[in-house]
C-alpha cells in the first residue's frame, strides 16, 4: 500500500476526525489553539486512490537561539497502528518534519498494551511484596501492542530512559478507564465499591446538586482548583489557559469540553472539566474545596458525569492519569485508591517515543530538560 503524506487543513483533519468513533483530544485542530505557544501544523495521510486515511497535530517548539524544533504529536498521530507496514507511515513523516527543520521527534501513540481490572488492583494493594502496578497479573494483554513496540525499535525510535516507567513521558503512561460499551447504567453503579455507593447516597442526602456551568463560571474554578493546587503541592495552571481552551475547543465543537460544579447550600465545593472527542469522554481537571468534604462532593460529581457521558453514547469515560504505585506510603496512592472505587480498569499507554533527526541536538536538548 503505498501512502504519501501532506499538509491538510483545519476543516479536512477535523472532517477526519469526526469520521472516527474517538481520538485524543490532543488530536483535534482546536489543540493547537489551546497550546498557542507553540507552532502547528496539521498532517494527512493519503492512500493511492487519494482518499485521508489518517492524520496528525504535530506541535512545533523551537530551540533556544537556533531554527530548529522539536516536534511532538501528542497522543498521536491518528493511524493505523497495527498495520503491518507502519514503516511506510511514520519514514514519510520523518522525512517531512526533518524538512520543516524538526531536529527530533516525539510521540505518543495511543495503543493500550495492558489492562488491569478493579480486583487485579485490590489483590496488588493487598499483597505486601507487590509495589507497582506491573508487578500484578494483568486482566488483558494485548498482543499486537508488543509489535508495534518492535517495529518502531527496528525503525530507530527510542522509547524513555526509564525504562517506561512513565515518568519520561509528557502525557499520563497509565490511566484509568470506566468502559460503558453494553453496560447498563445499573450494572455501571453495580461497580463501584461499597464506600463509592455510600459516598453517592450521602451526598444526595446532604443536599449536594451537580451543575453544569458555563464560560462565565471559569473564575469560580479557577479558585477551586488554586485551593486544590495549593493543597496538593502543584503548580496551577492560569485562568487565561482555561478560558483559551474554553474558547478554543467550543468554537471547534460546542460540546467539546464541558464544566462541572458540586453545589451545596449555594457553594460551589468541588469542580471538574470534562472532554468530549466521539466516544471517548475524559475527566479531564478536577478540583475541591478544603471544607464540606464530609458531603462527599467529588463522588456526586463523578457519577453525574458519568452519567452524562453514558447519556452521550461515549463508550468510556476516562479519569486520566494514575501512578503505577500501589504503595499505600507513596503521595499518589490516594488517587488510584480514589479512581479504583469506580470499578474501572487501569490501563497501560505504549509510552512516549523518540526519534532523533540530528542525534546531537537531540542529545543537548536530553541534557538542557534534566537541568531544569
Amino acid at each position: 500500500m503505498s501512502l504519501t503524506l501532506r499538509t491538510i487543513s483545519r476543516e479536512q483533519h477535523l472532517a477526519y476526525i469526526q469520521s472516527l468513533p474517538a481520538a485524543s483530544h490532543m488530536q483535534v485542530p482546536a489543540w493547537a489553539d489551546v497550546k498557542s505557544e507553540w507552532r502547528s501544523e496539521n498532517l494527512g495521510w493519503f492512500d493511492a486512490t487519494g482518499q485521508l486515511v489518517g492524520a496528525g497535530l504535530v506541535l512545533y517548539r523551537q530551540l533556544p537561539k537556533i531554527k530548529r524544533y522539536l516536534a511532538y504529536l501528542p497522543e498521536g498521530p491518528v493511524i493505523n497502528w497495527y498495520a503491518p507496514n507502519l514503516e511506510d507511515w511514520l519514514r514519510p513523516m520523518l522525512a517531512h518534519l526533518k524538512q520543516q527543520g524538526a531536529f527530533s521527534v516525539k510521540m505518543g501513540p495511543p495503543v493500550i498494551i495492558r489492562r488491569w481490572d478493579s480486583a487485579a488492583i485490590k489483590s496488588g494493594i493487598q499483597s505486601p511484596d507487590v509495589k507497582r502496578l506491573r508487578d500484578v497479573e494483568a486482566t488483558f494483554i494485548e498482543p499486537r501492542a508488543f509489535e508495534v513496540a518492535e517495529r518502531l525499535r527496528r525503525m530507530g525510535w527510542q522509547q524513555g530512559e526509564d525504562g517506561g516507567a512513565g515518568f519520561g513521558d509528557v502525557q499520563p503512561r497509565y490511566v484509568f478507564q470506566v468502559p460503558l460499551e453494553n453496560r447498563s447504567l445499573e450494572d455501571v453503579h453495580k461497580g463501584f465499591n461499597q464506600l463509592w455507593r455510600r459516598n453517592i447516597k450521602k451526598a444526595e442526602k446532604a443536599g449536594v446538586e451537580v451543575v453544569q456551568g458555563g464560560y462565565e463560571h471559569l473564575a469560580e474554578w479557577q479558585r477551586l482548583y488554586e485551593i486544590t493546587a495549593e493543597r496538593d503541592h502543584f503548580r496551577p495552571r492560569p485562568l487565561s489557559y482555561f478560558q483559551r481552551m474554553w474558547t478554543a475547543l467550543n468554537t471547534e465543537d460546542p460540546n467539546r469540553m464541558r464544566l462541572y460544579f458540586a453545589m451545596h447550600e449555594n457553594e460551589a465545593v468541588a469542580a471538574a472539566t470534562m472532554l468530549i472527542v466521539g466516544g471517548h469522554v475524559w475527566y479531564s481537571y478536577g478540583a475541591s474545596a478544603n471544607h464540606k468534604r464530609e458531603v462527599r462532593p467529588s463522588n456526586a460529581m463523578q457519577w453525574r458525569m458519568l452519567r452524562d457521558a453514558y447519556a452521550l453514547g461515549a463508550t468510556v469515560y476516562d479519569l486520566r492519569g494514575i501512578s503505577d504505585s500501589l504503595d499505600e506510603t507513596d503521595h499518589l496512592f490516594g488517587l488510584i485508591q480514589f479512581k479504583v472505587g469506580t470499578g474501572g480498569q487501569a490501563a497501560e499507554y505504549l509510552g512516549e517515543w523518540d526519534f532523533p533527526l540530528n542525534k546531537l541536538l537531540h542529545k543537548a536538548l536530553d541534557i538542557y530538560m534534566s537541568r531544569r
